[in-house]
């Protein structure tokens, strides 16, 4: 029987990024449905019910929610690609570590920027630049950060590459990240991610019709 995989997604979202790459890696044909985040459809809030949140992947009829955890999901089901998690119980807790840290750290602090008034600004510029910095180091010198193989944590932080444009426009102030500036460009050369991508300025554009409309500016 035909697996039969479904992903409930919003193209501007880094979560969902994070699906679509890791659905590319494995190479699984799904059906992508776009939602409309102010009208959400009952498909999404009957699949996820608790967070009410894209993305979610409904696999052969089951929903599976959030996107880490759809993630490992997808890598542990088809198995027949290489692995995203490490194999070591060691580094895969490491990857798994970092990944939390970036939806906690990253994904707040450039929300702080992007979803807030510009005189909230200030505090939540400096956390980002400073959590980027600790996740340069723990690239240092690798190609990836699982080392020499793309793996689950670049998979968790690419994404957030593709919104860093709206960051550093809306918050006028740069980054300073050089180090993950020549991992992206590296990333950016597999398929499976230049095709999963949202393109920075159509996620600019999300971010200024999301500022127009909650009155930020």
């Amino acid at each position: 029987m035909a697996e039969e995989v479904v992903l409930l997604d919003f193209r501007p979202s880094m979560f969902g990024m994070r699906v679509r790459i890791a659905l590319a890696e494995k190479g699984v044909k799904y059906v992508y449905k776009e939602e409309n985040l102010s009208n959400k459809s009952p498909l999404l809030l009957q699949s996820n019910p608790i967070h009410k949140k894209i993305p979610v992947l409904i696999h052969n009829g089951k929903p599976i929610c959030e996107s880490l955890n759809i993630v490992h999901y997808i890598d542990e089901f088809w198995k027949d690609k290489a692995p995203l998690l490490p194999s070591h119980p060691y580094h895969r807790a490491q990857a798994l570590f970092w990944a939390d840290f970036i939806d906690k750290k990253v994904h707040e602090t450039g929300r702080g920027i992007w979803a807030s008034k510009v005189d909230k600004h200030g505090m939540a510029q400096n956390e980002l630049k400073e959590s980027l910095k600790q996740l340069e180091e723990v690239l240092g010198d690798k190609p990836y950060f699982g080392g020499d193989t793309f793996g689950f944590l670049d998979v968790a932080l690419i994404p957030f590459h593709q919104w860093f444009y709206a960051y550093e426009t809306v918050g006028r102030f740069n980054l300073d990240c050089p180090k993950l500036i020549e991992w992206a460009k590296r990333c950016l050369q597999r398929e499976s991610v230049s095709t999963s991508l949202a393109n920075e300025m159509e996620i600019y554009e999300f971010v200024l019709g999301y500022r127009k409309l909650n009155e930020l500016d």
